[in-house]
């Protein structure tokens, strides 16, 4: 299997598949495709494992599976938002844990998973909910980021705050947790909110630039109001 990433502002990958070769992504994630691909769709574990992707994660319930039926064919995925895709090998990690909506595709060989979060704390205020997805197995993963990718490793012990919004994808050695932030001053005139993601390593750490929900709050409040 063979993949190239094409744009800038609003990038896809194309992976060229030989005979038998696949891959799987969200139902109505392919953006195009040649001939020589075969299209199947089911929950990838069952329906209870698909309602709980649906209802937790964002995600769609079925996952549609691309194969291909002979060598060199073609089959492309695009980002919903302008940002980068991150091919990410598997292979090289013990598991990512990735946020919302981060999924792009995968290879047969990723299993995609609704994880709990390690604390109570960590779902409840942490603005992504109890359940996040994590991605194990071997194979490739490629992931979308809204805006630019920052890079992190961090070393054992070492701690990263971060909002919650700019948190893609990181280790799954990386301890994940919420700090509420310290001054009333802070608290009620910051304009931050009131938590922020405690990070603590070892392991590697993928943010992005933007935040989707915070550029969309700032859009809708332009929005004209009917106030009759």
């Amino acid at each position: 299997m063979q993949y190239r990433l094409i744009g800038d502002t609003m990038p896809a990958v194309e992976v060229i598949l030989n005979r038998g070769e696949g891959m799987y992504t969200q139902s109505g994630g392919m953006a195009w495709m040649t001939e020589g691909i075969e299209m199947t769709t089911s929950t990838r574990g069952g329906i209870g494992k698909g309602l709980i992707r649906s209802m937790f994660t964002g995600e769609s319930m079925f996952m549609a599976q691309y194969t291909a039926t002979r060598d060199n064919a073609l089959v492309a995925f695009s980002a919903t938002v302008a940002g980068e895709i991150i091919p990410i090998d598997l292979a090289q990690h013990q598991g990512m844990i990735l946020q919302k909506g981060a999924f792009l595709c995968a290879t047969p060989g990723v299993q995609l998973e609704v994880t709990l979060t390690k604390r109570f704390s960590a779902g409840f205020f942490g603005g992504e909910g109890f359940v996040l997805q994590q991605a194990v197995g071997n194979g490739l993963l490629f992931i979308e980021i809204d805006g630019d990718r920052v890079e992190k490793d961090l070393a054992p012990g070492e701690v990263l705050y971060v909002d919650t919004g700019n948190v893609v994808a990181f280790d799954s050695s990386v301890s994940y947790d919420i700090e509420m932030i310290r001054g009333a001053k802070n608290i009620f005139f910051g304009g931050e909110g009131l938590f922020n993601t405690r990070l603590t390593g070892p392991g590697k750490v993928i943010l992005q630039t933007q935040n989707l929900k915070e550029y969309a709050g700032r859009i809708l409040s332009m929005m004209p109001r009917n106030n009759s």
